[in-house]
């Protein structure tokens, strides 16, 4: 029993590590990308020249929340998929990732 929960440790270690190496990108309108790992941080912003519009920042500022709010969706989603088979089975512990 003991060595299958280290082994299942380890598995869930690995996984976890392999996600939070991977990258997520998020967009917006095809115009503003944004690079995020699965660790949550932010690698990079891209922005087309023809979302800079000096009339209306707000826009920019609106697309640049909506690209990094789906990079982060898509990081939580695979989260929540990855771990998955190491919490089902544990009361409360399928929210936790």
């Amino acid at each position: 029993m003991l060595n299958k929960l280290k082994k299942m440790q380890k598995e869930m270690m690995k996984s976890q590590q392999e996600l939070e190496e991977s990258v997520f990108v998020g967009t917006a309108g095809g115009v503003v990308s944004v690079e995020v790992k699965g660790s949550k941080e932010v690698l990079s912003v891209k922005i087309k020249p023809e979302a800079v519009d000096p009339e209306d920042v707000n826009l920019l500022e609106d697309m640049i929340l909506a690209a990094m709010n789906d990079a982060m969706r898509q990081v939580d989603e695979k989260t929540s998929e990855v771990m998955a088979p190491y919490t089902s089975g544990m009361p409360g512990m399928g929210g936790l990732f």
